[in-house]
């Protein structure tokens, strides 16, 4: 047991390095992995000591150590399977929106995770080409422009019309990003009301009758392990039937990202985000 638990420690470092090397040591909750590290130190250490005194260590010591690194893993474990799993397969074509989620950007352009989420939104539109996609993401204070502004100069180049595209640039946070492209697709349906009000196409008086308007379908676009408690808050924050669509994540940041995503869940759901 000793030696498994500094083996997990010596793992937690060098994955801690390569997430630094790989991605830059400013890498959102990386030091998550030096603070396993130094519970598996702890914890082997403590271990050694109650082998070596068992008659002067009470019992509920190491079963309460025990207990709470069990209870941990399991936790971990049935957030994971309800992020990869939780989510029904449904038929996500012609939406009326779509929320893309904005990630980091940064001096040298997009990172890795929004280009995939912006190249899964481009493959999207070109199958769907009647969908808006509403780009959310502010800017931050370090970043060069607005992630919604750089969302948009990707997607142009890339050959998706303008039109097709809303801008919210006042959110920092997942809760933010839902509830802003809410308000911003709800004033788009306005305007597309008035204008259908203001603009009345030629018609024999008594040959229509006024239908309520449709309900509008709405998606969301995000990384695979991102598209669970996006669709949470979503449900929270007033889209109760909203559609996941996923895209591929960074494989060597996968795990960093589950770790932090488990971490996210726990969070939002306390605070009752989700």
């Amino acid at each position: 047991m000793i030696w498994i638990l500094w083996l997990i420690a010596v793992i937690c470092v060098i994955y801690y390095i390569v997430i630094v090397v790989y991605s830059g040591i400013t890498t959102s909750f990386s030091l998550i992995w030096l603070f396993f590290a130094a519970i598996c130190m702890l914890l082997a250490g403590g271990w050694e000591t109650y082998i070596k005194h068992k008659d002067k260590v009470p019992l509920w010591v190491p079963v309460s150590a025990a207990t709470m690194c069990c209870t941990g893993i399991l936790v971990f474990a049935v957030v994971e399977i309800l992020v990869f799993t939780g989510v029904a397969v449904r038929d996500t074509s012609n939406l009326d929106y779509v929320i893309v989620l904005g990630a980091k950007v940064k001096e040298t352009g997009i990172t890795k995770s929004l280009k995939k989420r912006l190249d899964k939104a481009v493959e999207y539109v070109d199958k769907n080409p009647g969908t808006i996609l509403v780009l959310s993401g502010a800017q931050g204070e370090d970043e060069p422009v607005a992630e919604a502004e750089a969302m948009r100069d990707y997607l142009i180049y890339n050959g998706v019309r303008e039109e097709q595209l809303i801008l919210e640039t006042c959110s920092f946070s997942t809760v933010e990003n839902i509830a802003y492209s809410r308000v911003a697709i709800e004033e788009d349906q306005a305007r597309k009301k008035a204008n259908r009000l203001n603009s009345p196409g030629i018609v024999v008086p008594g040959a229509f009758e006024e239908v309520p308007d449709k309900p509008i379908r709405v998606g969301v676009l995000t990384s695979d392990f991102h598209v669970f408690r996006a669709q949470q808050i979503a449900k929270k924050w007033g889209i109760p039937d909203i559609y996941g669509i996923s895209c591929g994540s960074d494989p060597v940041l996968f795990l960093h990202f589950c770790v932090r995503e488990c971490a996210a869940i726990l969070k939002d759901k306390l605070v009752g985000n989700m």
